[in-house]
């Protein structure tokens, strides 16, 4: 039986190397069965391709999609405070 840093270091490498996500900065977290994916990205199709490579890396775990939306901004729209 693999360890959960063991599962979250094979899914976190595989969210790196897949050509699908090239993706570095979600955090992976591993209990039991249970996969927890942490972290913001630009745009919901990359949310979902993410949750899917996730998936691929660990069948048989269940994948919890944390992973939340940023608010990306056109160039020079002003910031209100």
């Amino acid at each position: 039986m693999e360890t959960p840093q063991y599962v979250a270091a094979r899914i976190q490498r595989a969210l790196a190397e897949d050509e699908r996500t090239n993706e570095l900065g979600i955090r992976v977290d591993v209990r039991g069965d249970q996969v927890f994916l942490r972290g913001q990205v630009s745009c919901e199709e990359r949310r979902h391709g993410i949750e899917d490579v996730a998936r691929e890396a660990a069948p048989g775990l269940t994948v919890h999609n944390e992973i939340r939306l940023m608010e990306v901004r056109d160039p020079g729209e002003e910031e209100h405070l």
